[in-house]
This record gives structure tokens, sequence and C-alpha cells, in this order.
């Protein structure tokens, strides 16, 4: 369960210290359109921080990390995150220099479809997890009556 945590912290981190950077990046560049690199840091902290406290929570009801493929998503769903984080980031960088970068859209859509994956693959792993556990406790109450 450490590993949820230290994921969490990585993502709580990484999400304020671009909350800092969309601040001070737009100011010194004195930028007051609209970018998406205000979007960077709300969705570091929702799809990483939040999320793997929820993960973390899930571990220790269900066990959700004993399903065989569950390495392989936690792989999945970080590479899809932190593409995600990292479009938007580049994405609003340049906005803010009033650029423009032909394939960007190209690698976020590719990130976004990655994460979709990913989270349809978590859903699927805590709907196993969870049926496993209802069926452990039926198994226990029927010992008990």
């Amino acid at each position: 369960m450490q590993k949820y945590i230290k994921l969490s912290t990585f993502y709580l981190v990484v999400g304020l210290l671009l909350g800092v950077f969309y601040r001070e990046f737009t100011k010194l560049n004195d930028f007051s359109g609209v970018t998406v690199l205000s979007a960077a840091h709300t969705h570091t902290l929702v799809l990483g921080f939040i999320f793997f406290i929820i993960v973390l929570l899930l571990e220790k009801n269900f066990s959700i990390s004993e399903s065989k493929n569950f390495k392989a998503w936690i792989v999945i769903y970080n590479v899809g995150v932190l593409g995600l984080i990292s479009t938007l980031v580049a994405r609003g960088v340049l906005q803010v220099n009033g650029s423009e970068f032909a394939g960007l859209s190209h690698i976020a859509g590719l990130c976004h479809a990655i994460l979709g994956v990913a989270l349809i693959w978590f859903a699927v792993i805590v709907n196993k997890a969870v049926k496993i556990y209802d069926s452990k406790q039926v198994d226990k109450n029927n010992a008990k009556g």
C-alpha cells in the first residue's frame, strides 16, 4: 500500500508545482488569455493524487492488486496520465508563446485513449475484486449458520 501513497504524493507535488508554474509562467509572459495550461494542475490532482487515494482504499477493502492484470494496469494508467499531463503542459506553453505543434493533438488523443482504456480496465478489476470479496462474505456467513 506504500506504493499507492507514494504515487499519490508524487502526483500531489507535481499538481501543486504545475499550479505554481501556470501562475508564474503566464505572469512572466504577460499572458491574460485562455490556456489549457490551467487544466494541468487540476487534472494532475484528480487523476493522480485523489485517484491513488481511492486505489489505496479499494486495495485495503477489496485487495484489488491480487488481480493478475493489476501490475500491467498500473503501468498503462500512469503512462496515460503522464502523457495527458505532458501534452496539457506542452500545449499550454505553446499557447502562451503563441506557437503551435501540429502533431500534439494526435499525441494528446492517443494519451486520452490510453487513459480511457485504463479507466475501463480499472472498473473491470474493481468489479471482479468486489465479486470475489462478496463471495467470501457469503461463504463466511454460510459457515457460521
